[in-house]
């Protein structure tokens, strides 16, 4: 409300600065010459026509159906319209850089002094700045606009520029497809050279080895057989090791078991086959022979010889066959061992021999496939240089005119309207600014709010500003008497009734009213409120303690030959210096002769007995006191009574000199009552609603007033 209130105070200002700025800006707007514009209507799609196979694929490819690449590409073309190179296509067909009224050099008279200006002038930056693009929404429909101060050459430009996008973006894909067609070319060479070289290293390769494709498969199916081959006679061999070895360890158990019988052997497996088996009974018949014959003869007869020679030869057969036997399985054991050796040698060789065949067939599946590779790239690169060549030879373009430009004869520049509503919206605005900033800058207490938040001071009111009619001073400063219905009376006795509730329960006796600085109404306050309290029926005195500059006898017009200064040296006496005045009830002691120290004579004990004295015979005493900054009058005076009123004139007095007034009086411990805003200019609309508020509360009690100032309601 504070700003709300400081535009409403200052809305001449606000509108002063719209009007300056509004008036500048159409001076200025109506000065400028006259822009004309025109604009050509461009179809653009995303491909151009398709005329070759849908098999040959063009360069600028055709696969845009997605929202974001169509959005991409349509900003992309709207750059192209508008830049350099369309622009000097245009300026270059047409000779701008030679066109005096195109360059805006034609009003120079000099001959020489134009063609200077001609030859410093950059026709295409001067043309690409007046090219626009505006795109149709929802459509392929572009806009292309130019402005210039001939409508016709507007017209002129703006189909030129179109054309001239044309040819650039034709243009634009030739060169695309001749340096890809280079490209290609030189990778085609390349890939040529490679697949030759490739094709030639397989070759080789399988000469080297001497390996077919099918002779290679041959011979990996005939060595995976071997192996397999080698590997089940392998199992078997070891089989049968497995059991000759046990049956050669049984035998060597039998052996060492039989402890020299040498028919041991009869029970190794394969003992009993037939000649074993005669040579068997043969020994048991011989050796039963013998024994019968033993029983006849003694064993030196030559028939038990010959018996025992006979029974000899015949056991050394059947020993000899059972040793036979033995050795027989142990030379199968020895058999089977190597032939397991030798199936074992030819198992390794025939997995070398496949390990070399699997590498070198991994050799030549990498030749092969690089070879395959090289001639595909080949290949590839071969059909796309065809279609490109073939697609190059077209000149079909993706952009068609649909509507030409034509002459416009109503300038869009300068939009007169415009510029005034831009300029008194500104202008507003800028007064606006001005007048933030001049509540920024004020630095004067100006209302309530700043006595009670800046100055943390009580508000005990403000009294409006008194228009003094004719040159006597004393109509203004008697203003309450003898306007007891007005305002100012209504807001003194506002003030009253706030100072008496400051503190109900301990009227204040004493009371100074003092200012921070000089001409703010100080005096005049003081004789307000004193003629206020007065007229509730309280017996007022008015000290008269400014003794540097008295001014409360000239107000009411009474003698100051005799007065406070009198009174504190010891000359005259009380009751003879107070001096009666026209209003009931107040009474005025003046300052006296002025006294060379007026501190010191305020800080003497004599005057601490006047205000003493004078207490006992009024209800009331409000002393006039110098300004605080001025001179320490006041600090004096403050320390010895009630309390302090301090005086501010509204939107005058400085907020820092109000502040140093305040630290004065601190210093001193003295006791605040509070602030009085004087002199307020109730016209001013930063202060109607207070003085609406103050005259609506207070305009009832003009009548009957209680003796402490309390209303009777």
């Amino acid at each position: 409300m504070r700003y709300v209130r400081a535009f409403w105070r200052r809305k001449w200002v606000v509108l002063g600065v719209a009007v300056l700025v509004t008036g500048l800006a159409t001076v200025q707007t109506l000065r400028q010459p006259k822009v004309y514009a025109s604009s050509t209507s461009l179809i653009i799609d995303v491909a151009a026509p398709r005329v070759l196979d849908s098999d040959v694929k063009e360069l600028m490819g055709d696969e845009r159906s997605n929202y974001w690449f169509n959005k991409e590409y349509y900003a992309t073309q709207n750059q192209v319209i508008t830049s350099r190179a369309v622009a000097t296509r245009v300026v270059e067909k047409l000779g701008l850089q030679h066109d005096a009224g195109f360059l805006g050099v034609a009003s120079l008279k000099d001959e020489k002094a134009r063609l200077q200006a001609m030859q410093g002038a950059d026709a295409v930056g001067l043309l690409q700045s007046r090219i626009s693009v505006g795109p149709v929404k929802d459509s392929r429909v572009v806009n292309v606009f130019v402005e210039d101060l001939d409508p016709q050459r507007a017209a002129l430009l703006a189909n030129e520029v179109a054309q001239a996008y044309m040819a650039e973006n034709l243009a634009l894909r030739l060169r695309t497809t001749e340096s890809a067609t280079q490209w290609l070319e030189e990778r085609k060479v390349e890939l040529e050279k490679a697949s030759q070289a490739s094709e030639l290293a397989l070759y080789d390769f399988k000469k080297d080895a001497d390996m077919l494709a099918v002779s290679a498969e041959k011979e990996k199916n005939s060595v995976t057989e071997r192996i397999g081959s080698y590997e089940n006679s392998l199992t078997q061999v070891r089989t049968r090791i497995a059991a000759l070895q046990g049956r050669v360890d049984a035998i060597r158990q039998l052996q060492k078991s039989a402890q020299g019988d040498e028919t041991w052997a009869e029970a190794v497996p394969g003992a009993s086959d037939t000649p074993i088996q005669e040579l068997k009974r043969r020994f048991i018949e011989q050796r039963a022979v013998c024994v019968e014959l033993s029983e006849r003869y003694l064993a030196e007869h030559p028939k038990m010889i010959e018996c025992n020679s006979r029974l000899g030869v015949v056991r050394e057969d059947f020993v000899r066959s059972l040793t036979n036997v033995v050795r027989k399985a142990e030379t199968e054991l020895v058999t089977a061992v190597n032939e397991e050796k030798n199936l074992a040698r030819l198992l390794a060789t025939a997995r070398d021999e496949a390990f070399q065949l699997g590498k070198r067939q991994i050799q030549f599946d990498n030749l092969t496939r690089e070879a395959e590779n090289n001639r595909r790239l080949y290949e590839s690169v071969l059909r796309r240089l065809k279609d490109i060549e073939l697609s190059g030879l077209l000149r079909t373009t993706n952009v068609r005119v649909l509507d030409a430009a034509r002459p416009s004869f109503a300038p869009v520049k300068p939009d007169v309207r415009k510029s005034v509503m831009t300029a008194l919206v500104f202008g507003l605005f800028l007064g606006c600014l001005v007048v933030v900033g001049l509540e920024l800058q004020e630095n004067t207490v100006a209302s309530q709010s700043d006595v009670e938040e800046r100055l943390g001071l009580a508000f005990l009111g403000f009294v409006p500003r008194v228009e003094q009619k004719g040159e006597n001073p004393r109509e203004r400063d008697l203003y309450v008497h003898r306007q007891p219905k007005s305002s100012v009376a209504e807001c003194c006795r506002a003030i009253r009734t706030n100072l008496l509730f400051m503190s109900p329960d301990k009227p204040f006796k004493t009371l100074v009213v003092t200012s921070s600085g000089p001409q703010e109404g100080k005096s005049t306050t003081c004789i307000f409120l004193g003629v206020a309290m007065a007229q509730s029926g309280n017996r007022v005195l008015l000290l008269d303690t400014d003794m540097r500059r008295p001014r409360l006898h000239k107000a009411f017009g009474v003698p100051n030959d005799v007065g406070i200064s009198s009174l504190v040296v010891g000359e005259g006496s009380l009751d003879t210096a107070v001096k009666s005045t026209e209003v009931p009830n107040l009474f005025v002691l003046p300052c006296g002769p002025i006294p060379p120290n007026p501190a010191e004579l305020l800080h003497t004990q004599a005057f601490g007995e006047l205000l003493k004295a004078a207490s006992g015979k009024f209800d009331r005493i409000i002393l006039d006191s110098p300004p605080l900054n001025a001179v320490s009058d006041s600090a004096v005076l403050a320390t010895q009574t009630d309390g302090v009123v301090l005086v501010l004139r509204a939107a005058k007095t400085n907020r820092e000199s109000a502040r140093r007034a305040l630290r004065s009086l601190a210093d001193v411990q003295a006791q605040m009552y509070g602030a009085i805003l004087n002199d307020l200019d109730v016209t001013d609309a930063r202060y109607r609603d207070t003085y609406l508020t103050y005259r609506g509360y207070y305009g009832h009690y003009t009548g009957d007033e209680a003796k402490d100032g309390v209303a009777s309601s």
